[in-house]
């Protein structure tokens, strides 16, 4: 897989995540710790993006 192609793969999970989170937030009783949980991810995904994107 091209780095490109794996960047833009990258940016579509961070995507999907953004609208996971929204998603929960937006429920009467949220999950704290699903929210938690999500955001982490998002921001390992963004590291990773920047990490790579240096390359």
């Amino acid at each position: 897989m091209a780095l490109s192609a794996h960047i833009e793969e990258l940016r579509r999970k961070h995507k999907v995540l953004s609208e996971a989170v929204e998603a929960e937030q937006k429920k009467p009783a949220p999950d704290g710790l699903a929210v938690l949980k999500l955001k982490k991810q998002k921001l390992f995904l963004k590291e990773e993006i920047g990490r790579l994107q240096l390359q």
